[in-house]
């Protein structure tokens, strides 16, 4: 989105920074990580030993850690546009008028999402962000820094919160989150999903909006646009942010593992904080670390890179292609394996769907197509 999951229309493709893309890429199959086992009933199902390596590994580099890399790339594209928008001759107020218009047909876009497919909903959520974050591109530094740091204690306890109460029951947290259609119709669906709707739109707009901002930040440094020569800097801030992610995620990691049986309430409270405290670090980590890697793809190119470029250029239609095929595959008027699959099947299907999204963006790469929803987003948003 520029948009986060749009990218925005950017200058001629021979000048245009190869990392946003490529992270726009990644991220897709961080969020059909952090999506997919939503789907399943029953996460437990299958194989133990290959379902708690998969739940320790969600926890560490998936969990709370997919949403920060989205909110960050989504602030990173607001400052890409908005720069884009002045330097081709419009002026301040224009130039929010259109970022706010797009947010606004975001919203209206991710309600057809929630009501069509399913109900977990992130276009909605970036564009009311961008609704209501518009103003501080024009702040200074410190505003977004402290705009960042303070809104991180409230989005912490929100996401902490939904934590303890899961593993406080001893159920998973996929199970507390589920949107596993459980047999019933989309008829049936429809009203819940339309209450829930504003709820939890307003809820995970609190929790996306430190990342939006420390995106905007660093967006005005170019660090994504020109990763070589932020070279230093990126290696040292993709290894503090990685480790401290890693080393805050363990105790929640073990506990929902079975591997610390019976913690006190106080250690509970600190291990569901300080798991998605420090799952910022580790999404904003995420951007870093493809940064790192697009310095060499940008020199030594190949199909792997072509493709995920392609993906992160048209990632909202591929979001959306996304969110159809976990439909299409795990409810009961598609294939209807919720009940089949546990939490590694479920991570197998979101690999698998992340495949041929990869297919599908570059084959529209080949035939010159930006992608469905990008079009049509612009088309709403300019005319």
């Amino acid at each position: 989105m520029t948009t986060s999951i749009e990218a925005p229309a950017g200058p001629r493709t021979a000048e245009r920074a190869l990392a946003p893309d490529l992270a726009r890429g990644a991220m897709l199959l961080a969020i059909a990580f952090a999506h997919a086992p939503l789907f399943v009933t029953d996460v437990d199902r299958g194989p133990a030993a290959a379902n708690a390596i998969t739940d320790f590994f969600h926890l560490l580099f998936v969990n709370n850690h997919a949403r920060p890399l989205f909110a960050f790339l989504f602030g990173y594209a607001l400052v890409q546009l908005l720069d884009r928008r002045l330097q081709g001759g419009d002026g301040w107020v224009s130039a929010r008028k259109l970022l706010r218009r797009r947010g606004w047909w975001l919203i209206a876009i991710g309600i057809v999402h929630t009501v069509v497919l399913v109900p977990i909903d992130i276009l909605g959520v970036y564009g009311l962000a961008a609704v209501l974050l518009v103003g501080l591109l024009r702040r200074g530094d410190a505003s977004l820094l402290w705009t960042a740091g303070l809104t991180l204690v409230p989005a912490t306890l929100i996401v902490g919160a939904g934590m303890w109460f899961a593993l406080g029951r001893d159920i998973s947290t996929y199970t507390a989150g589920t949107v596993a259609a459980g047999g019933r119709g989309f008829w049936e669906l429809l009203p819940e999903r339309l209450i829930a709707w504003p709820f939890g739109l307003v809820v995970a707009v609190v929790a996306v909006i430190p990342g939006v901002v420390l995106g905007m930040w660093a967006a005005r440094r170019r660090f994504l646009d020109e990763p070589a020569r932020h070279r230093g800097f990126l290696i040292r801030a993709t290894a503090i942010t990685t480790a401290v992610s890693v080393a805050g995620s363990v105790p929640a990691a073990l506990i929902q593992t079975g591997a610390w049986a019976e913690p006190s309430q106080a250690a509970l409270w600190a291990a569901v904080l300080a798991q998605p405290l420090t799952g910022y670090a580790g999404g904003i980590g995420m951007a870093g670390l493809v940064a790192l890697v697009a310095i060499g793809a940008a020199r030594r190119r190949n199909r792997l890179t072509t493709m995920v470029e392609a993906l992160g250029r048209r990632s909202m239609s591929l979001y959306l292609f996304q969110s159809a095929a976990f439909v299409l595959i795990f409810y009961p008027f598609g294939l209807g394996l919720e009940d089949e699959l546990g939490l590694a099947g479920a991570t197998a299907v979101a690999a698998g769907t992340w495949l041929v999204s990869l297919y599908l963006a570059d084959l529209m790469r080949r035939v010159g197509h930006r992608g469905p929803a990008e079009i049509l987003l612009r088309r709403l948003a300019y005319r």
